[in-house]
């Protein structure tokens, strides 16, 4: 019993320490964990060092050629950019200069030039450059420009794109003149015009000093072919622009000789082609040895201006010449009879005669809606002989036309002109005469002939109209012709 009790007090184990029936025998002990087993290395996959050296290649390969894609779109909104600029000229020159600085921006080049060719293709006939310094330009004057010799002759021979790394060291290089400015590389390129050769297109020097490459010459060719068309239209324009100018000028008067005025036109046609203005100026030796004056403007810009304005200038002359009246009666009976008989756009004149007076001579004027006329003085001031305008022609015959009076100082210059002068559509009409009256003060002392070019060449206008310029200039002695007899005023 003792035993038996002994033995439950140890827990009722068996000799295996196993728990027996009843509960007897040993406790048994906890279960031990397998070990895990070490996991083994793939040998095909790569090292973290290597994934994150292959990655970064990657990453700069895509981000080189997206920087070469953003270097192409930049490239190819310039060339664009650069087309639309040159097809926006219309001046033959002015598209020639843009053609040259155009590729110098597109490659970064700081030269460029332009040769034209000579109507044989066999030597330059003209050279237009760009980049040249103040300093550098002084230092080449007096020097011819290049005629295609030397390496820009390799064009001429053969019309192939050409890129140069080194010019003296060429073996077609002829040197450069005295006072030329060093230049290595070279870029040239054709020029075509309706698969003709133009000219020839160069550039020199990169800023960034590199040769030119391949991608520096495709754009370069691109540019070639729009500056073609770009040519193109620039001299169809000017030929039609020179026709409508002749057409015009056909209808316009040569003045005869007004001894002792000395005097002087200009006509410019309207900036845009195919639009004839009806802008005219008349001056005449009148039978009673005064002078006659006229100027206006037909409203419109078509044939049917140019039509109306030949019909009015030569009624208004006939009457002018016939009828010894004051300007303003001219005008009335231009007016009715003009509206009687035909139908004329509103037009606007500025009529006027010069007159002997017991010290010089005198201006009689009468206006139809027309800019007064600029008196520029001896001592180089201005004065607009601003007066009652009148109402211009087509618009009523029932309203009376003033006439004014203004004594004209030996030596001094009248000037009648047409709004195409002074009108810009970004100014005021104040604006634009203020700045014609300093621009004839400024040049007032030229011969008269060169003065009215001038004016006419520097119009504070935007072009956008035609233009008609006449000025007098009244002779230096205050002596005149004896006055006529009064002229005759027919009975209301």
């Amino acid at each position: 019993m003792a035993a038996l009790s002994e033995q439950d007090e140890r827990g009722g184990q068996d000799e295996r320490g196993e728990p027996g029936p009843a509960g007897r025998g040993p406790a048994p002990e906890p279960p031990q964990a397998e070990p895990q087993a070490e996991p083994q290395a793939d040998p095909q996959a790569p090292d973290l060092p290597d994934l994150r050296f292959h990655l970064d290649a990657e990453l700069e390969r895509i981000g080189t050629q997206l920087h070469a894609l953003t270097d192409a779109k930049d490239r190819l909104q310039g060339l664009l950019d650069a087309v639309l600029s040159i097809s926006g000229e219309l001046d033959l020159s002015a598209v020639l200069r843009r053609i040259v600085t155009t590729a110098m921006d597109l490659v970064g080049a700081r030269y460029g030039a332009l040769g034209v060719l000579h109507e044989s293709g066999e030597y330059l006939k003209e050279f237009i450059t760009a980049g040249l310094s103040e300093q550098e330009r002084a230092a080449l004057s007096g020097v011819p420009f290049p005629h295609g010799r030397g390496v820009l002759g390799l064009l001429i021979q053969d019309p192939e794109p050409l890129r140069v790394e080194n010019i003296p060291g060429h073996p077609s290089s002829a040197g450069f003149p005295p006072g030329h400015p060093p230049m290595r590389t070279l870029l040239g390129v054709a020029v075509s015009v309706r698969g003709e050769i133009y000219g020839d297109l160069y550039l020199s020097e990169r800023f960034d000093g590199r040769p030119f490459d391949r991608e520096d010459e495709e754009v370069v060719v691109a540019l070639a072919g729009a500056a073609g068309i770009a040519i193109e239209n620039a001299r169809l324009f000017g030929r039609v622009r020179e026709s409508a100018e002749r057409f015009q000028r056909l209808l316009l008067p040569a003045l005869p000789d007004l001894s002792p005025f000395e005097a002087a036109t200009v006509y410019r046609p309207a900036t845009q082609p195919s639009r004839l203005g009806g802008d005219w100026y008349d001056a005449m030796v009148l039978p009673d040895d005064t002078i006659g004056v006229a100027i206006g403007d037909v409203g419109g810009h078509d044939l049917d201006a140019a039509a109306a304005m030949a019909r009015i200038h030569s009624m208004l002359r006939a009457l002018l010449y016939d009828r010894r009246t004051p300007p303003s009666e001219v005008l009335v009976q231009l007016d009715r009879t003009l509206q009687a008989t035909t139908d004329i756009p509103v037009t606007t004149v500025c009529l006027a005669r010069i007159e002997p007076h017991e010290t010089g001579w005198v201006l009689r004027w009468s206006t139809a809606g027309h800019f007064p006329p600029l008196l520029i003085t001896p001592d180089l001031g201005t004065e607009y002989l601003t007066a009652e305008p009148g109402v211009p022609l087509a618009v009523s015959t029932g309203i009376e036309r003033p006439d004014h009076t203004h004594e004209l100082p030996a030596g001094s210059i009248l000037l009648f002109f047409t709004d195409g002068l002074v009108e810009h559509h970004a100014h005021s009409i104040d604006e634009g005469l203020t700045a014609l009256a300093d621009l004839a003060a400024t040049h007032a002392e030229r011969p008269l002939k060169e003065f009215v070019r001038v004016l006419a060449d520097h119009h504070p206008s935007d072009g956008q109209d035609d233009m008609a310029l006449l000025a007098l200039r009244i002779p230096t002695s205050t002596r005149s012709p004896e006055p006529g007899p009064p002229p005759e005023h027919p009975a209301a």
